[in-house]
């Protein structure tokens, strides 16, 4: 047999054994517990949504989750975690979309490549964010919350969990598209900067739904809600952008990645699973107890979304010069 006839049949052997070891693998998996990295504090959506949906993906991947916060510098230390983690399906990261959507247009250097060393594997919710004030000032609706605003010029403070996260992005769009100036308090979460808004150390806040319960209470009142259509929990409450503020769409998604390179088939399988986790009564009515709705997607759909946002949130970064902490 002719040297190059021995070259290609060690070619093809030595894929088809690559191939079946990665099917092997696959297989296999998984053979030990996940760990689950949330890239923001206790309390807030992401890791509401992870504690959530991660004793049922347990159940049915027959492994256990664990979860572990590691938030700052905007989710990129978690993320970076999840980016140089071992690409075997053993880590995955719960991240708002900001991570990736958001963060590349607002920080010059980052430590990873969201598109090179992050794999989409299944959205989980889309989050509305809801404007929300402490109920001592005088406004009651968001005309007169606007007039407010620019008679009192950087008088007025709001909170976020964090420079350039999307409910900081949200009160940016506000701040230009209502031509009024506030001050941006950023916080290491959502939670603390909602604890903050209750003490009355701020004014007013984009709440990505974990305040709802006290907008119930009377703590806080709702003035409008930052999508593109009204929430069914408070149907009655206008979108911005039917109180003048048209085209008003601050709605963030969050979502499962994992280290780029993990085997498709072990992708799918969370997709999959992750997927029916999103259908059941429970997760439903978690998420929508946020603010938010569920919204199961294919790993391609949900990363043609994080594309989309990425346009829609770079512009306004672009447009505020925002940079990263």
């Amino acid at each position: 047999m002719k040297l190059a006839s021995y070259k290609t049949l060690a070619a093809a052997t030595a894929l088809g054994l690559a191939t079946l070891s990665g099917l092997t693998f696959a297989q296999a998996w998984p053979a030990k517990p996940i760990r689950m990295i949330v890239n923001f504090p206790a309390g807030g959506v992401a890791d509401v949504v992870a504690r959530a949906v991660s004793p049922g993906l347990g159940e049915a991947i027959g492994q256990q989750l664990v979860i572990e916060n590691r938030p700052g510098a905007g989710g990129n230390i978690g993320a970076d975690a999840v980016a140089k983690a071992p690409a075997d399906g053993y880590t995955l990261l719960m991240s708002s979309g900001g991570t990736i959507s958001i963060n590349p247009s607002l920080y010059a250097k980052m430590p990873f490549d969201p598109a090179k060393d992050l794999q989409p594997v299944a959205a989980a919710a889309r989050v509305l964010v809801f404007l929300v004030i402490r109920p001592d000032l005088p406004p009651k609706d968001v005309k007169s919350f606007i007039d407010y605003v620019r008679a009192n010029p950087g008088k007025l403070s709001y909170g976020s969990p964090g420079n350039g996260s999307s409910p900081h992005l949200a009160g940016e769009m506000f701040k230009s598209a209502a031509r009024l100036y506030a001050t941006h308090i950023p916080y290491r979460g959502a939670a603390p900067a909602l604890t903050d808004l209750l003490g009355n150390q701020l004014d007013f806040m984009f709440d990505p739904g974990i305040g709802l319960t006290h907008v119930r209470s009377g703590k806080l009142r709702l003035l409008a809600v930052g999508s593109p259509k009204r929430s069914p929990l408070f149907p009655e409450v206008p979108t911005l952008d039917e109180a003048g503020l048209k085209g008003f769409d601050a709605d963030s998604m969050f979502g499962f990645y994992a280290p780029a390179g993990v085997p498709q088939d072990i992708v799918a399988r969370l997709n999959r699973e992750i997927n029916r986790q999103l259908q059941t009564p429970a997760i439903r009515d978690r998420v929508a107890a946020l603010g938010g709705e569920v919204a199961p997607m294919t790993p391609a759909e949900f990363a043609e979304r994080g594309r989309r946002d990425a346009e829609r949130f770079g512009a306004i970064i672009r447009e505020r010069k925002i940079v990263g902490d």
